[in-house]
């Protein structure tokens, strides 16, 4: 059956201007980053990209290695926008990345334009399109000059495979010198993708002023700390958790008595506020008017349905605020 999408798709989402530019992004976007890949179940997934679509999530977030294996979730989204999603592509927004181990040999890793360049020009041919709306450098290279990344991204934009540059994990030193650097290039940098939840907080040490001072967008992943700040953990360490799998990158020994302490006494105040602790997490990276859009994941319709909830209520008292922050240590 032909997928129509929901003619109400744009009344109940907030959409939230990124940075100075002209883009607005969807508070809530969809990552690929897992589930997504030749090892799901495309029925499984396709449903998922269903509904975020019919929710008005219009921001759509993959990367080269994203699957498994490597390349897979593009080249499953990129079938599924040729089947299901024609004549909605002027409707989205769709990035990928690089940055991370894709190939063999010395080009196929970090920040090289050689690396950059081959990357993106191989993601979209598995994703059959012309261009990306952003496409990310995924993580700082020490060994790579700043400035040739940066050239890079540039020439990316300007051959129009790419409509906008973003930088990702880049900590606030080297993301001040990025920006600049692509400002008087004249591509200037629209987005920045950092690792941030209630229990990741290393963007707080800076990298949030500098991107409200240079006017760029904040797009966090991992806001549910991979798994954490959910009710899965609440009774201990369940076996089919990404902390029980010892290749998984929650590791056992992160979840440690205190920290289950922390997500108990989180989740009772996300009890009182209607709500639950994933909901809560979410709805608390919304609260900050610096970040543009919560990039979630979602391993089946059900769980994007219960994390887009959270947008009922993003505000926080300050007794819950300064509550949160008592339970985290960060009073």
């Amino acid at each position: 059956m032909t997928y129509l999408p929901s003619a109400q798709r744009y009344q109940h989402m907030e959409y939230r201007r990124c940075g100075k530019s002209g883009i607005k992004l969807p508070a809530i976007s969809l990552g690929l980053w897992h589930n997504f890949g030749h090892v799901d179940v495309m029925e499984n997934y396709r449903k998922t990209l269903h509904l975020a679509f019919d929710s008005g999530i219009t921001n759509f977030d993959l990367a080269n290695n994203y699957g498994p294996p490597p390349g897979s979730a593009e080249e499953n989204f990129g079938k599924l926008l040729k089947d299901d999603f024609r004549g909605y592509r002027d409707e989205m927004i769709i990035s990928s990345k690089a940055g991370y181990t894709m190939w063999d040999g010395p080009y196929g890793d970090w920040g090289s334009k050689k690396y950059l360049v081959a990357s993106l020009d191989q993601s979209l041919k598995r994703m059959e399109l012309d261009y990306v709306d952003i496409f990310y450098h995924h993580r700082p290279d020490p060994e790579t000059p700043l400035e040739e990344t940066m050239y890079a991204l540039d020439l990316i934009v300007r051959q129009g495979k790419a409509l906008y540059a973003g930088i990702s994990n880049y900590p606030a030193e080297e993301a001040q010198k990025a920006i600049d650097i692509l400002r008087k290039l004249g591509t200037p940098c629209l987005i920045h993708q950092p690792k941030y939840s209630m229990f990741e907080r290393w963007v707080e040490g800076g990298l949030l002023d500098v991107l409200e001072k240079e006017g760029v967008g904040c797009i966090p992943f991992s806001p549910l700390a991979q798994g954490l700040l959910t009710n899965k953990y609440l009774n201990g360490i369940p076996q089919d958790s990404r902390a029980a799998k010892s290749s998984g990158f929650l590791q056992t020994s992160q979840v440690t008595d205190e920290v289950i302490d922390k997500v108990r006494a989180l989740n009772e105040i996300a009890q009182q506020r209607g709500q639950s602790l994933a909901q809560m997490a979410l709805a608390w990276l919304l609260k900050d008017h610096r970040v543009t859009s919560v990039l979630i994941g979602a391993s089946r319709p059900e769980q994007l349905a219960d994390s887009l909830k959270c947008m009922d209520n993003t505000t926080f008292s300050t007794e819950e605020l300064n509550q949160i922050e008592n339970i985290l240590g960060k009073a």
